[in-house]
């Protein structure tokens, strides 16, 4: 008797699957070229060419995060249409925050059996992302690995390089006593704080195919699956400018934590909560967790998506130009000198009162 033939297939891999999702996805993939890269996939690696796309003497910076268990969320209420701009946002929103413009990004998604429908519409929201930040889908990696994960799950992570000439990198230095912080809005949750979410979630049996209770208009689901903001374009001409002093990117520790990181030694971030009004999604997770203001503040982004430190005699016309860019701009606070460090002052009794308010109007 023979013995059987195996075969890869067999083993749960199908390379006729890669190669149709290959070929689904490169109109996607070229859509997002820009000067520098022809956004051609295929090969072993992609290309980019800093000269042609402007620079001189370009720093490159590089960046690499994931969408974290927002993506569950996606999976379990067939919202994948948008998860891959998330997966752009996180990346290229901390490349600006050092000045630099994104150039080119890469992208892995790894799932136990490929759906090629799935990971094409992943995939989508890759290019799409790419193509709001400004930057080329030169490439990427789709793993099929059985047995590593569960029936219909996947993960995604992504890489980004941008550039900034040489000298105009931001990096906190300028940042001083008296600068004032503006908040730009953010979206919604963003990328982080969801194992909280899926958390309240489950123990309080949200239905996510119902409105939300906070906003009639939407599904639950698509207040909760909303993506993160990309603030390259309405940034990237202020930066050049070079009045902004800093830039700190809202994302896992919230204010407390991610402000600090642009500050240097001896200042201190006073932000008053009252500076701008808690969105009713915001005041709802708060009400259903009975959530302290101090653990919103370090889990959630508060409305607050993106900080911006700039002089003092800039910020009303830097408020202005960000502005007209389409961005929601708040006055939030100011630096001081004193350890380094973030105080989000009112948080007790403003944020506490939007979460009782909300509370009482969902009773």
């Amino acid at each position: 008797m023979s013995e059987k033939s195996y075969t890869y297939e067999q083993a749960g891999v199908s390379i006729a699957a890669g190669n149709a999702l290959v070929k689904a996805i490169g109109p996607l993939v070229k859509a997002t070229a820009r000067p520098g890269a022809d956004a051609e996939i295929g090969g072993f690696g992609g290309f980019f060419d800093p000269r042609a796309a402007g620079y001189k003497d370009p720093l490159l910076v590089a960046a690499n995060d994931g969408v974290g268990t927002k993506v569950k969320l996606a999976i379990d209420h067939d919202r994948h249409d948008r998860i891959g701009e998330d997966l752009v946002a996180m990346c290229v929103n901390d490349l600006i925050v050092q000045g630099a413009e994104p150039l080119f990004f890469l992208d892995y998604f790894a799932t136990g059996k490929l759906e090629t429908g799935v990971a094409e519409r992943v995939v989508a929201g890759i290019a799409e992302g790419s193509k709001i930040a400004g930057c080329a889908l030169i490439g990427g990696e789709t793993a099929e690995m059985p047995g590593m994960y569960a029936a219909g799950d996947y993960d995604l992570a992504g890489f980004c390089v941008g550039a900034v000439e040489r000298g105009e990198q931001l990096t906190g230095e300028r940042v001083a006593a008296g600068d004032v912080l503006l908040g730009l809005a953010s979206s919604g949750v963003h990328s982080n704080g969801y194992s909280l979410v899926r958390r309240l979630a489950a123990d309080k049996g949200w239905r996510m195919d119902r409105p939300a209770l906070f906003d009639p208009e939407r599904l639950l689901i698509d207040a909760l699956i909303e993506p993160t903001k990309i603030y390259v374009k309405s940034l990237l001409p202020v930066v050049r400018g070079g009045r902004i002093h800093a830039l700190a990117h809202i994302t896992g520790g919230g204010l407390l934590e991610n402000v600090p990181r642009v500050l240097p030694e001896g200042l201190h971030a006073r932000i008053d909560a009252g500076a701008w009004e808690q969105s009713r999604l915001m005041a709802f997770l708060q009400a259903q967790g009975n959530i302290e203001p101090a653990e919103m503040a370090r889990t959630f982004n508060c409305g607050i998506g993106m900080v911006v430190a700039v002089a003092a005699g800039d910020a009303a016309s830097i408020q202005a130009e960000l502005e007209a860019a389409g961005e929601t701009v708040h006055v939030i606070g100011a630096v001081e000198p004193g350890p380094r460090g973030c105080t989000v002052q009112g948080a007790d009794e403003v944020w506490r009162a939007r979460g009782a308010w909300e509370a009482a109007h969902l009773a």
